[in-house]
């Protein structure tokens, strides 16, 4: 562009010296003929211009005899001393030589030298564009090459810069480029690592990894000082989840029983986290944590009040969470006892009346509990104390209470179900809010999130004709309803808004199947024909669901294929091949014993998951499961079974202790296979030995 710019320029210069130089001359000319004395000259040129209008009579004036012979005379003349006229010529000034070249009769010398300057002037421009095109031609290749220097010397410096110094580290400090990259993913990462040393001390900090792990829900609670390599924490988290996920859905894993002694029935279930926590027909209270199976802690003291009465009550409730665990009785005693110390309960209180609905805070140490029509919450203080939040008083008899989760640091919430209303207790008001209330129809089932309250109608009569059962949602916040979903037959027996994906509900009908709702689109996202006697208990996450049947099985369902993975009376995995046939006879046998009960209780995490077979009767007639009758026993205490998925298929505790029994043992169940065939001890047959 600067070529073509000083070549326009030069161009310029050269016209505008041709115009001065051709005004010069035009106004020489004007002033010789503008000269005082030379009217015979301007008489010259009128005759001239006269000659030139008249051309005939010039011809005629031109061939009369008489000129003729003048013209001779004058060329004989002229060309005898045409030297000596030229030389004159020269010596004389330029308006006598035109006013002799006008007596003479020759054309006017001013045509030739506007001719002359014409021809000139052509030159020039020829030759200015002669130079213009001769730029233009070398001027792409200038460009290019010109551009290719650029590029050349533009890549050295930035690799000189990249080899120094990363762009912004002149600029930004340390802090802001590590905000700058907290925003790429671990792909984009890998690849700024690649870049430079500089780049790659930015990109393998701890802190970004740190996040990242934290951000896909690993190491919730750690700190950036707690691993030396987030980096490979988070591969190696990963590659755990892939093989977790595996198990899961190859039914690989070590199961435990979760027994207590004899003479007990189970009444009642409830797990978090770790944790699981039992109560029996006795008034015993056990607390299991699985990640520390020697826990002192297992063993939880009653109220002297309860454990003074004979016979002492029954345990009704039990809840769990990770700081406390809570019991409820049937003469209206609650206890709390802490989770790291066990022993003698925390707090203690009695309403009047059989405990019908206990609800303990996932999050936060709320405790709520209903007897009758009375409502009563409990919470600690910040010092650890607690103490009663409120007591209200429901018209009609509570069925259902559960707490709203995710209120840390907020006043709590409850949602309350009773008879055909549900209602929204706020400890600051005086009296509970109306959700929903239709005459007849009576709800069901009951749960909700942070942000919704979700439970399932019963329709009767002329309803029916209204697509059946339904499923409402409404809005904490705001109190209204935001969506309505179902049309089923039978009556929804069992709900899970907490624990399922968001935008998602999972819930259970007698109708035995089980649906997965879009809340979004109020459509459903899948059906399946699960239970044949009713759905009792389901949980689902992104991928898989897990639901709890009437009849005593859990099944494990792929969400997004709708397919079976797997059933719980198929889940043992025996590896030895000598008894399988014995085995599998009586681990079918045992099932059908020990797992008639309906599955009250499902609860699974990422790598466990929680079932419990619940009896529904309480007090078994035709056998004293009181005495030494393990058969009787099995037959009617109910089991809790857990599952991890995350231990190699090849340890030895996946196998079930009815098959791993020693025939050495003095004592055990009735149906000892080591008995039978002891080939566990011999050296040799094991891989272990």
């Amino acid at each position: 562009m600067a070529d073509e710019l000083d070549a326009f320029r030069e161009c310029w210069k050269q016209e505008l010296n041709c115009q001065k130089e051709e005004q010069r001359l035009v106004s020489a000319a004007s002033t010789s003929r503008n000269i005082p004395g030379q009217s015979g000259h301007g008489d010259l040129k009128n005759r001239y211009f006269e000659d030139l209008k008249n051309p005939k009579k010039e011809q005629s004036e031109a061939c009369s005899p008489s000129k003729c012979y003048s013209c001779t005379e004058d060329e004989r003349r002229v060309g005898g001393g045409g030297r000596d006229a030229q030389a004159e010529s020269e010596d004389q000034p330029e308006y006598v030589s035109i006013a002799r070249s006008l007596l003479d009769g020759r054309t006017s010398p001013l045509l030739d030298r506007i001719q002359e300057e014409r021809s000139k002037r052509k030159r020039q421009y020829d030759n200015m564009t002669n130079v213009c095109r001769a730029s233009l031609q070398q001027q792409p290749h200038q460009r290019k090459v010109k551009k290719d220097k650029e590029l050349v010397e533009q890549l050295i410096q930035d690799l000189n810069e990249v080899n120094d110094i990363p762009f912004f580290d002149i600029e930004l400090p340390y802090e802001l480029a590590l905000k700058i990259f907290q925003y790429l993913n671990c792909t984009e990462l890998g690849r700024c690592a690649q870049v430079s040393k500089a780049w790659r001390v930015l990109a393998e900090d701890s802190v970004l990894w740190f996040r990242m792990c934290v951000g896909e829900g690993y190491h919730q609670d750690a700190g950036v000082a707690d691993s030396p390599c987030w980096k490979s924490t988070l591969r190696d988290c990963r590659n755990s989840a892939k093989t977790v996920r595996s198990n899961w859905k190859n039914r690989v894993g070590s199961i435990s029983q979760l027994q207590f002694e004899l003479g007990k029935v189970l009444c009642d279930v409830s797990s978090c986290d770790s944790f699981v926590l039992a109560g029996y027909t006795s008034g015993d209270v056990r607390l299991w944590d699985t990640l520390h199976w020697d826990s002192t802690a297992s063993y939880l003291k009653a109220n002297s009040l309860s454990a003074n009465t004979n016979p002492r009550p029954h345990v009704t409730h039990v809840q769990v969470n990770s700081a406390v665990a809570a019991a409820a009785y049937e003469d209206g005693c609650v206890d709390l006892w802490s989770t790291e110390t066990g022993g003698e309960p925390i707090h203690h209180y009695q309403i009047p009346g059989r405990i019908r609905a206990l609800s303990l805070s996932r999050d936060s140490p709320v405790l709520g509990s209903a007897a009758g029509s009375d409502v009563r919450l409990d919470g600690a203080d910040d010092h650890g104390y607690w103490r009663t939040l409120c007591q209200v008083q429901i018209p009609k008899t509570v069925e259902s209470l559960v707490l709203v989760p995710g209120r840390e640091q907020r006043r709590p919430l409850a949602a309350l179900a009773a008879g055909e209303a549900v209602y929204l207790l706020d400890p600051l008001q005086e009296e509970p809010r109306t959700l929903h209330s239709v005459y007849g129809h009576p709800v069901t089932c009951l749960d909700a999130s942070d942000s919704h309250v979700a439970f399932g109608v019963k329709r009767t009569g002329w309803a029916m004709h209204d697509g059946g059962n339904k499923i409402h949602i409404y809005s904490i916040e705001t109190g209204k309803p935001t969506v309505c979903v179902g049309n089923s037959p039978g009556d929804f027996t069992c709900i899970n808004l907490r624990d399922s994906p968001l935008h998602l509900l999972v819930c259970g009908n007698k109708d035995r199947r089980v649906r997965v709702f879009d809340l979004r689109a109020g459509s459903s996202v899948a059906s399946l024909y699960a239970h044949h006697l009713g759905v009792t208990s389901v949980q689902a996450d992104d991928w898989k669901i897990v639901s709890g049947g009437e009849e005593g099985l859990v099944c494990v369902w792929e969400m997004r294929m709708g397919a079976k993975l797997w059933e719980m009376h198929n889940r043992e995995r025996l590896t030895r091949t000598i008894t399988i046939c014995l085995c599998l006879y009586m681990l079918a046998v045992v099932f059908c014993l020990g797992c008639r009960h309906p599955v009250r209780h499902v609860h699974f995490n990422t790598s466990t998951l929680v079932t419990a077979n619940i009896p529904d009767d309480k007090s078994p007639r035709g056998a004293c499961i009181t005495d030494d009758d393990l058969t009787a026993h099995r037959r009617h205490r109910g089991v809790i079974c857990h599952y991890d998925f995350s231990e190699d298929a090849s340890s030895q505790d996946h196998i079930l202790p009815i098959c791993r029994s020693d025939y050495t043992e003095s004592y055990g169940y009735n149906y000892n296979i080591g008995l039978t065939v002891p080939y566990d001890r011999l050296s040799g047959s094991h891989p272990s030995h």
